[in-house]
């Protein structure tokens, strides 16, 4: 038992094991073999190493981003005339990277909580059964106080009075002068993985050229301020109809860089993208259209509390930021490499197949590729002096002569088997024999 234990661990850490390879000279199968592996090899140099960089580590940034807006706005309606600065026309004013821009609006002035008629169309009524006191309705501004007013035939609303009535939109927009609003965009991101932190305010973007530049795709494409008439014409939309009934733009950040080569080349690059809103849109029974929102400014006049209510119709503006940074690591390296070699081992698997299970001689390909171990053979092969798979080489050329010659061989008498050996014996490791190259013949063919 001892000697056993030794003998299995003297062959476990003393021998090694390397599989049988039988070389096969066949045109088709060779240049099939070859084909796949220059396919394997031009997806790892194409696909892995140039295309998806598979030779680098990636990390995505974290990022922080305030706004600016600058811009006047003037409007005259009905006689009464009014400049919007940017604490009447952006909401929020904190400089978030979402807010809105006012370009049109519907202002219902002095209202104060009391009792007043519904607008026609939304409770209509013809007695008072009609207007239960004490409910409400979804589309309603108030609570029903129970009376129908015969003068609108509506019912009567305990709410902000007078109501307002956002029936008819204003067009042209009030505030067309949006246009010429700028929009300056600070971003500053960071690469953990990396160390790297950059700023869009890159080298050479200082207060000198801030002050005079206008961002342009072709001229100036690093330069951090905007005009919203751009903004809007680059993301495919009309400034009019935007500007109208609202609507929204996403303004894209992209940092990819490659840390490869020296940081400064790591700039960011501004796209546009119409959200919302889209003027190419011909279905005018929308349940919903644009982009709006109210707001009021609550005042005291005479000891009573009223307010302006506005109801806003803006662009909303979404700054997102995308980031990729790539630097050379050894390990996606190694990686890449080692699942390419991989990849390789599909040739052999093919080939196999069309060895084994298409070709006409794929009976002899099998016998050259496998090493049977079938007890009722062995008799046969100790009996002569030869490996298992020597005999079943000295089989498969007696096949190959023809099957009168393999029923000769196959009704030969022991007498004759023991002159084969002994002939097969003494020339086995002769390699001028004829013997001795009985393997290397039936290979070639």
């Amino acid at each position: 038992m001892k000697n056993r234990i030794t003998n299995a661990l003297s062959d476990f850490f003393f021998e090694y094991e390397t599989p049988r390879q039988v070389l096969v000279r066949n045109r088709r199968v060779g240049v099939v073999c070859r084909l796949i592996q220059l396919g394997v090899l031009a997806y790892i140099i194409g696909w892995v190493f140039i295309y998806e960089k598979g030779y680098q580590s990636t990390d995505i940034a974290v990022s922080s981003v305030f706004t600016k807006m600058k811009g006047v706005g003037y409007t005259n309606e009905k006689g009464k005339e009014r400049v919007w600065d940017v604490a009447d026309y952006v909401f929020p004013p904190q400089g978030e990277s979402s807010f809105v821009v006012m370009t049109n609006y519907i202002i219902t002035e002095g209202q104060h909580m009391s009792k007043c008629p519904e607008l026609p169309g939304k409770h209509n009524c013809s007695s008072y059964k009609d207007c239960e006191g004490g409910s409400f309705k979804r589309t309603g501004h108030g609570q029903m106080t129970g009376v129908c007013v015969n003068s609108t035939k509506t019912c009567e609303v305990l709410a902000w009075c007078p109501v307002e009535d956002d029936h008819t939109i204003p067009d042209p927009p009030l505030l067309m002068s949006a246009e010429n609003y700028t929009l300056f965009i600070k971003n500053s991101v960071t690469f953990p993985l990396f160390g790297v932190t950059r700023s869009n305010l890159v080298e050479g973007i200082d207060a000198a050229y801030i002050s005079k530049c206008l961002h342009d795709p072709e001229k100036a494409p690093l330069c951090p301020i905007f005009k919203l008439g751009d903004i809007v014409k680059l993301s495919g939309f009309n400034f009019e109809t935007i500007a109208k009934v609202g609507g929204a733009i996403g303004i894209v950040v992209d940092w990819t860089c490659n840390f490869d080569v020296d940081v400064s080349h790591c700039k960011p690059k501004y796209t546009f993208h119409g959200l919302y809103g889209n003027p190419t849109e011909t279905d005018k029974a929308r349940a919903s259209v644009g982009y709006n929102f109210r707001f009021a400014k609550h005042y005291m006049e005479d000891k009573l509390q009223k307010r302006t209510l506005l109801k806003v119709f803006g662009i909303r503006f979404d700054i997102i930021v995308q980031s990729l940074a790539r630097k050379f690591n050894i390990i996606p390296t190694l990686t890449a490499i080692g699942s390419g070699v991989g990849i390789f081992g599909v040739a052999t698997v093919v080939c196999d197949l069309v060895l084994l299970y298409l070709l006409p001689k794929r009976e002899f390909y099998k016998n050259m590729k496998f090493k049977y171990t079938d007890t009722h053979i062995q008799p046969d092969s100790e009996s002569l002096g030869l490996d298992t798979s020597v005999y079943y080489t000295i089989e498969a050329k007696a096949q190959n002569q023809g099957a009168d010659k393999s029923n000769v061989s196959a009704r030969r008498s022991p007498e004759s088997r023991e002159v084969c050996g002994a002939f097969i014996g003494a020339n086995l490791f002769d390699p001028d024999s004829e013997a001795g190259s009985i393997e290397t013949e039936v290979s070639k063919k």
